[in-house]
């Protein structure tokens, strides 16, 4: 039995490197105002010149920002402790500049480069060091629906008798649903006193995962059924805002691309579609076309069937493929999105005759359209682009995380990592 003696003391070995305030103390101070004082001097640096001031206060601005912002997204499935660290500070740093810029203060770029660099060192090599001490091993009780951990890519051990495990960074996890015996009751009683955490299976698939595995609709933690919808107004207004910010700067672009789509190959530069969007309401999407014009077929099977993009599809055009590689045939999609058919991030909007075969088969598939659809999504960065059954009931658990965890924190993620998908084109038909 771990002895709560021996749990504080795991607890204090842990707190050293995951310390909020410490991690805090040493990136934004050591970081960000130590190097420039260093560098210019303490009383050049603090007292006499307003733009290494400046520099100084906005990098340990942007640092904590930084600091804040990759951890909460490091609460997300998929994310390597490590890997949200930059995307995170390079958005507070581009943050602090923006603001900096707007407000027109003075500034110092070597100050504001030396802070960036610093604190992002010093906190990768915190991060470094708790990646490191972590020992985390999850151990099941047996019972119930325990079994559907089994492949989810976790270090499990499976008790066979009810006695707590003498393990550093254990973790229980149980059906808590389940009639368990008396003795494993009891267990699972004196984990919780002992300072051991125990889980719900249902939450670590869903944090091993990234999805939501609903049965019931009573059963699925999401209250009322509808999601945050204050973020949501928010979340109107500044796909909105966004669009008239990055418009002016892409229509000359789009207009090129436009050009060399007419020059590719015969038929019309967009391509429209029905789409199921938002309360199953549909509208008809905008995007670049990246494919040779078909003759329009009236029979919804054959339609259902050539909404579906399978791999090195004949249909494409060369032009085309690059366009899907680089998502730059959803860019017309803004359109959609200043009307209020779409968001940026969102569940993908089907075509409606996809929409109405997955309807039919897989259970609650209509409550994905709860929320507006996206031009990227958190199951695109995860799965990247599906049309079978098989696939689509995956696709669904990760529209319903999305859904249960509507945030700005996860909207931020997705965002990351849908620059690396256009980087790397994964995912992409």
């Amino acid at each position: 039995m771990l002895m709560a003696g021996q749990n504080e003391l795991i607890q204090d070995r842990r707190s050293l490197y995951h310390s909020f305030t410490l991690q805090v103390l040493a990136s934004t101070v050591f970081g960000a105002m130590v190097p420039a004082i260093l560098w210019f001097g303490v009383e050049t640096a603090l007292f006499e010149f307003a733009p290494v001031r400046t520099s100084v206060l906005g990098s340990m601005l942007a640092t904590l920002l930084g600091i804040v912002s990759a951890r909460r997204v490091n609460v997300y499935p998929g994310v390597k402790q490590l890997g949200s660290i930059i995307p995170s500070f390079i958005a507070s740093y581009g943050i602090v500049a923006i603001g900096i810029l707007v407000l027109r203060l003075g500034y110092s770029i070597p100050v504001f480069g030396v802070g960036f660099v610093t604190s992002l060192s010093i906190y990768l090599a915190f991060m470094t060091l708790a990646t490191r001490s972590d020992q985390n091993v999850f151990y099941t009780v047996p019972g119930g629906r325990i079994n559907r951990l089994a492949n989810v890519g976790l270090h499990t051990r499976r008790l066979t008798e009810p006695m707590l495990p003498n393990h550093r960074g254990a973790i229980i996890v149980a059906d808590l649903h389940a009639d368990h015996d008396d003795s494993w009751e009891r267990m699972l009683a004196n984990a919780a006193l002992q300072g051991v955490p125990v889980f719900h299976f249902k939450q670590v698939y869903e944090a091993a995962t990234g999805k939501v595995q609903v049965e019931h609709l009573s059963e699925n933690s999401f209250g009322s059924l509808l999601p945050n919808m204050s973020f949501m107004r928010i979340k109107r207004i500044a796909d909105a805002g966004l669009i008239l910010l990055v418009a002016p700067f892409l229509l000359l672009p789009l207009a090129l691309v436009a050009v060399l789509i007419k020059l590719d190959s015969p038929g019309p530069v967009f391509f429209r579609q029905f789409r199921m969007g938002y309360r199953s309401q549909p509208f008809r999407v905008l995007k670049f076309r990246t494919m040779r014009v078909a003759t329009e077929e009236l029979d919804e099977e054959t339609r259902r069937r050539l909404a579906m993009t399978g791999d090195k599809d004949p249909r494409i055009t060369r032009l085309g493929a690059f366009l899907r590689k680089t998502r730059i045939d959803e860019l017309p999609q803004m359109w959609n999105i200043l009307a209020g058919h779409m968001s940026w991030i969102g569940p993908r909007p089907e075509a409606v005759e996809l929409s109405r075969w997955y309807q039919q088969e897989i259970a609650f598939y209509d409550y994905r359209h709860i929320v507006r659809p996206g031009i990227t999504g958190w199951a695109q960065v995860n799965q990247g682009h599906v049309t079978e059954l098989s696939e689509i009931d995956d696709k669904l658990q990760y529209d319903f995380f999305y859904i249960k965890n509507f945030s700005y924190w996860l909207d931020f993620l997705i965002l990351a990592r849908t620059a690396l998908v256009v980087l790397t084109g994964h995912g992409a038909r």
